[in-house]
């Protein structure tokens, strides 16, 4: 089972007013118009196109990197360049594909000569992400780098905890999910050593998805459990059985099936 295997009303996962899943890409293009038009900082004025992000609007699996290099601000796209393929081989390795996660970044715009980031242009574009998360509500987030890591894990450092897990606050946008750290892409291009590192990390990342939902799956069952029926109210509703843990609910026809 992949991480896009989660659309549909048998899988859905038991929580009140869901969106669907044409919902949630309406909401995502919304957002992605007001990045291709923001001028909040100076990024504006130096890219070519904005980089919003893209993937499968009803995903388990977000993956957040820093920002556009070159490539991707021609393209207007996440992840295209070099670093993307690599991405896109790592993915493979679990028999996924990219379409079947969601992928953005920390910054939406290319900073200058592929410089780090500054920290008032984080805090200008980082809301952006914030509702991108609020939309897709994954149970995964894979953070690409320090950059990224460092939203979701403040003060720590990527070679100490690559490959480890931790809570996401709710503040950030991703209001049920955990952070799972992995390398850069563009950090392993330069390292035959992390490299290595990053094809044993994300070789975890199943395991983090299976146990994500099974939390999340408790979690909404408790709450349907303690949920008191509306006055008046002679039967309380059907709960859906949460998704992607029905092991009787087709799979995608174009999604291979991992587990």
């Amino acid at each position: 089972m992949t991480p896009a295997e989660t659309a549909g009303e048998s899988t859905a996962i038991a929580r009140e007013a869901e969106p669907t899943t044409e919902e949630r890409e309406a909401a995502l293009e919304a957002i992605a118009a007001e990045v291709r038009a923001c001028t909040k900082c100076r990024l504006a004025e130096t890219r070519t196109r904005a980089v919003p992000g893209e993937g499968r609007a009803d995903t388990e699996v977000v993956f957040v990197g820093e920002g556009p290099g070159q490539t991707e601000d021609q393209q207007g796209r996440p992840f295209v360049g070099r670093a993307g393929d690599l991405l896109v081989k790592l993915l493979s390795t679990l028999g996924w594909r990219r379409q079947e996660v969601f992928i953005t970044n920390i910054v939406k715009c290319r900073p200058p000569g592929n410089r780090d980031p500054e920290p008032d242009e984080i805090a200008a574009c980082v809301p952006y992400l914030q509702r991108q998360l609020e939309v897709l509500d994954p149970a995964v987030v894979a953070t690409l780098g320090r950059f990224s890591m460092g939203h979701f894990r403040p003060g720590e450092r990527i070679t100490q905890i690559h490959g480890t897990t931790a809570p996401v606050a709710p503040l950030t946008g991703a209001r049920d999910a955990v952070s799972f750290a992995l390398f850069h892409p563009a950090a392993a291009l330069r390292s035959t050593d992390v490299e290595r590192q990053s094809f044993e990390d994300i070789a975890g990342l199943p395991a983090v998805l299976r146990t994500a939902r099974a939390r999340r799956t408790q979690a909404s069952a408790l709450q349907a459990a303690t949920r008191k029926p509306a006055p008046g109210s002679e039967e309380k509703p059907d709960m859906p059985i949460p998704r992607g843990l029905d092991p009787e609910a087709p799979a995608f026809d174009d999604a291979p099936t991992l587990f």
